[in-house]
């Protein structure tokens, strides 16, 4: 089934998707990796402050490639979302509902997921440069000396994505 999905994605969003959906998000989300992921970490393990806010918060895995004259991003595919496990499960605790990547994800992901009623979307990978005409703006919000793995805050019109992780337990990947 097709939603429009208007962001943030908060719990009960999340709880009213179900794997297999296909969505197209409007509004403002995070692009973060993995090096911004492993600082967001550290700051959580030392009780410090984020320099974003997670509560209801949707986190695309890309790294951009620099825009072209009069393009807002240049080329914005997914990356592979299990280079953020380690991290994930922290950042859903602290209130982050949607995570956008390819690829599957671990058990620990996956039950915090379910913990946390939250989900994780799949983008299409080789798709950047048509991705990239879904995002109207961009912006660098945090760790701009990270370059490419800045955390951006991106807004988006009718982005597609696949629900492949509920809150219900349901994992596209395994039932395909």
């Amino acid at each position: 089934m097709d939603k429009i999905i208007e962001l943030p994605v908060t719990e009960a969003i999340a709880k009213s998707l179900t794997a297999g959906d296909y969505l197209y998000l409007n509004g403002e989300m995070y692009v973060a990796r993995d090096a911004a992921h492993k600082r967001l970490y550290e700051l959580l393990e030392q009780g410090k402050p984020l320099p974003i806010e997670l509560k209801d918060a949707c986190i695309y895995y890309m790294g951009p490639s620099p825009a072209r004259e009069g393009q807002v991003i240049g080329s914005a595919g997914p990356t592979t979302a299990s280079r953020m496990d380690k991290y994930t499960p922290a950042l859903l605790d602290k209130g982050l509902k949607c995570m956008i990547g390819k690829g599957k994800r671990t058990q620990e992901v996956r039950d915090g997921i379910v913990k946390n009623h939250a989900v994780y979307l799949a983008s299409v990978g080789g798709a950047g440069a048509l991705l990239s005409k879904c995002i109207t703006s961009s912006e660098i919000v945090a760790y701009e000396d990270l370059g490419a793995e800045a955390i951006r805050k991106i807004t988006v019109k009718d982005f597609p994505c696949v629900v492949v992780c509920d809150d219900k337990g349901n994992n596209l990947y395994e039932e395909i």
